[in-house]
């Protein structure tokens, strides 16, 4: 069984082109996850951004101002057609999909998974972020 994490993209960003596991850092939301994920087995983990769709922490990328919330519905619905492209070049049958997401990030992909039979899982849901902060502060 391969397990994945899939981390959503923040407003804070570096101000400098860097990789995409750096560009998050300036979030502390985006921080704590980071090293709450490090604490577990995950085969990989990836980052779903509003500009650039599905990252690995390697890409490097330059900072950016967009939201998948300030994207219209044919914008949207194209974000999803292409990350579930990029989905499907790395996943397997054989896989679990951990979200650490908000819900517009995660909802146009599980009706894919689902399809597929990729069982997924949202640790964080029903939190808010002042919630999740401390649930993960108090796992890591």
């Amino acid at each position: 069984m391969v397990r994945i994490a899939l981390l959503g993209c923040t407003k804070l960003k570096q101000k400098y082109q860097c990789d995409a596991g750096e560009m998050y850092t300036a979030s502390p939301l985006f921080r704590t996850i980071k090293r709450y994920i490090s604490k577990f087995d995950y085969d990989q983990w990836f980052i779903l951004s509003a500009k650039y769709g599905l990252l690995k922490p390697t890409d490097e990328i330059s900072p950016y101002d967009e939201s998948l919330y300030d994207k219209s519905k044919t914008e949207y619905n194209q974000w999803v057609k292409t990350v579930i492209k990029q989905l499907d070049e790395i996943i397997t049958e054989d896989v679990v999909v951990d979200f650490y997401c908000g819900k517009k990030y995660r909802d146009g992909l599980i009706p894919h998974l689902t399809r597929k039979g990729i069982k997924y899982h949202i640790p964080l849901e029903g939190m808010g972020i002042g919630q999740q902060l401390k649930f993960l502060k108090e796992h890591v």
